[in-house]
Order: structure tokens, then sequence, then C-alpha cells
């Protein structure tokens, strides 16, 4: 069992559905690893790519654990049978002499490959990728799950604001979401107060709304906010100030009194016990938005949901960050609360798979081997121009 090649791309990634409109220059790296195993007459491949929100992971890829994959010996990646790709065992393999801490975001590009491998042994398997997990763990799961979702976006338009977020929130409900996030602190807190409630009035109520604040308030500002936010009832307030300013968020979180949402911008097991030691959050109100790629891949993922649920945290609580495909899968193996969905935004990795609708809040897993980004015409055509 060897991987014989690794293929790495970067690619521009717009917050807006219309990518004219400036985003910052965001990118993310796509990659294909290809196995020795033929299906079909081909080799099997397996296709991932570094979330949103990060940027590109490719030097680190090329140059540090892609090279460490290709040398594996026969042996190092399989299962005990000597058939199968092992991801655990190939993430240990990528891992191999990295020291304690210094996360910075080598996490993610492990969690770029860490993904790949994923869809690469499910399809070995003949299986998609949420049975295949489960079945790993040993985890019961349906035969075809239902996943909740909320739509991800309503980033601050440059111009005609508040009509273009209506217009967004308007669209996700037509295409059949419950609830919906948007971002505030990009303008005044009298803005974001508009801007709640232009976003609210397509959706049920204003706790079908999440707000993101990306990270940006000090202490006094959070404060304010959390104040003016307090009476609305919001579904939860999201990413408020530095991921690693406990102390500052404990704050917040006590003045705010409702739902806090955090853990995006938080990447490993040790920094999940600093958020439960210290960041002022309750297992029976708040949610986890760990991003799965962001937190060394999946076997990252599983030792952040063991720090929580050890200290008391529902599966129900996590929620996870990145709009992607692979996290459905995640979050139907391993019984999550649900996941993100972006509708429109970070194209081409926006949408579901073909095929999949939400209905009320509520989607299905792609059946394909693997992930499933081949059932995604916009997404398999970047793969595809990988080879």
């Amino acid at each position: 069992m060897r991987i014989t090649a690794i293929r790495e791309h970067t690619i521009p990634v717009s917050r807006y559905a219309d990518p004219a409109i400036p985003s910052g220059g965001l990118t993310t790296s796509l990659v294909a690893v290809t196995t020795d195993v033929i299906r079909d007459g081909k080799p099997v491949t397996g296709y991932g790519y570094a979330s949103i929100g990060r940027f590109g992971q490719g030097g680190l890829i090329r140059e540090r654990f892609a090279p460490r994959l290709l040398a594996a010996r026969d042996g190092d990646l399989a299962d005990d049978g000597g058939s199968h790709l092992d991801p655990l065992r190939a993430w240990d393999v990528m891992m191999a002499g990295e020291k304690p801490g210094g996360h910075g975001e080598r996490c993610v590009a492990v969690g770029t490959l860490d993904m790949a491998i994923w869809d690469a042994a499910a399809k070995i398997a003949g299986l998609p990728l949420y049975r295949f997990l489960a079945d790993k763990l040993g985890r019961d799961v349906p035969h075809a799950p239902r996943v909740a979702v909320y739509a991800g976006g309503g980033y601050q338009y440059p111009h005609d604001d508040l009509a273009r977020l209506s217009d967004e929130m308007r669209r996700c409900v037509d295409l059949g979401f419950t609830h919906a996030k948007i971002k505030i602190a990009s303008a005044s807190l009298d803005q974001d107060l508009r801007r709640i409630e232009a976003a609210a009035r397509p959706l049920a109520s204003v706790n079908h709304l999440a707000i993101d604040a990306m990270n940006r308030f000090d202490l006094a500002a959070g404060l304010t906010a959390a104040r003016a936010l307090a009476g609305y009832g919001l579904l939860w307030f999201e990413d408020i100030c530095d991921p690693l300013d406990f102390a500052t968020q404990a704050d917040i979180a006590a003045a705010y009194g409702g739902a806090i949402a955090a853990g995006e911008a938080l990447f490993s097991q040790a920094e999940a016990r600093l958020l439960v030691r210290h960041g002022g959050l309750s297992p029976a109100r708040d949610v986890l938005v760990f991003d799965p790629v962001h937190c060394y891949g999946v076997p990252g993922y599983l030792r952040i949901i063991e720090t929580m649920t050890a200290a008391g945290w529902a599966r129900s609580a996590f929620w996870p960050h990145g709009g992607h495909l692979f996290s459905l899968h995640l979050c139907a193996a391993l019984g999550l609360g649900g996941a993100e969905v972006t509708p429109f935004a970070f194209a081409p990795f926006c949408g579901l798979a073909e095929g999949l609708q939400v209905v009320q809040g509520h989607t299905g897993v792609p059946q394909a081997p693997g992930i499933g980004f081949e059932t995604n015409p916009s997404i398999w055509r970047e793969f595809q121009a990988l080879h």
C-alpha cells in the first residue's frame, strides 16, 4: 500500500457570490493524493482542500508533509489486513518528528492532506465517507442520514449592504434553510443592529439567526456589543475576540448571557482544554465550531471531541465550521449537532452535492464512495485541473 503521487494547487476564493467584490485575497489549497490501488482500471485518488479562512498551505504541503507520505514504506500506510489505506496511520506518518506546540497553520496543511486520504480510503473500501468512518470507529449510523445545516455567509457588502443582505437571506430561505449566520463587527454597532434586523426578517424569528464577530472585539467594544445584543435572543454569538484571549471572552460571555460559539480559530486538543478551563463557556448553552480540517484533520478533531465531551459537552454542541461536504460526513458519522453550508460564498466550494437539497433545515449526505466531490460539477472541475 503506497501513495504514489501528491499534487497541490492554490486557488483564490471569494467571500461573495460575486467574485468581483474585493474579498481580501483569500486562497485555499487543493490536493490530489494518488494511491497504488487500482479500481476500474485506474489508481484510486483522494481529494481534499484546506477549508476556508486560513489561506493556502502549499509550501508546507509540498516541502514538509507530502514528502513523508511519499517516502512511507510498504505497510506504513496500510491497515492490519494490508489491503486498505488506513488514514490514522497515514496521519502518524505525516506527524513523525513534529514537536508539541507550534500549531500555527501547519495543522491546516496536515488537515488538507488528511481529508484527501480519508477520501481515498473510503473509495478503496467502496463506501461513502460517513459509513467508512463510522465502521472504523464502531459507531452505528442510519443508511441515509439527514444532517441539520445552517446557511453561512452574510458578509458586509461595499454598496447597498442592507438590501443585498436581505436578498441573500431570502435566497437562503428559498433553498430550504431555516437558520443562517451573518457577520458583524465590520461596521458600527448601529449598522450591525440594522443588519441583524434585516437578516432576521426572512427567517421565522431572530432566534434562527447567528452572528459572527470574526474575533474583532476588544473587551470594551465586546462588552458594549454584548449589552446591545443581549435582548435579541440570537441563535448564537460567535468568535467574539482574539481566540486565545480567554479572559476577555469569559467577561463578555458573562455580560451577554446568551449562547456563545467558539473554537473556529483554535486548532488543537491543548487549546480545547484551555477553552474549557478559561473561556467562560457553558456546556448547557454554548456551541463549538472547530473546523475539522484546521484541527489537523480527523485524528485531531476526534481528540478535541474527546476533550470536550469529557468536560460535559454533548456531541450535539458541535457544529463544524467550513461549509464543506467533508463536515457533512463527519456530522453523520460522529453524531454531531449539524454543519455549516455556504450556499453562495467561497466558490467553487459553495453549495452541496448535485441532487442534494435542504428541506426544513436538513440535508442528506452524498452516497458515492468517498466524500463525493465528484458529484458537485464546480468542485470536480477544480480537482480535475490538478491532473
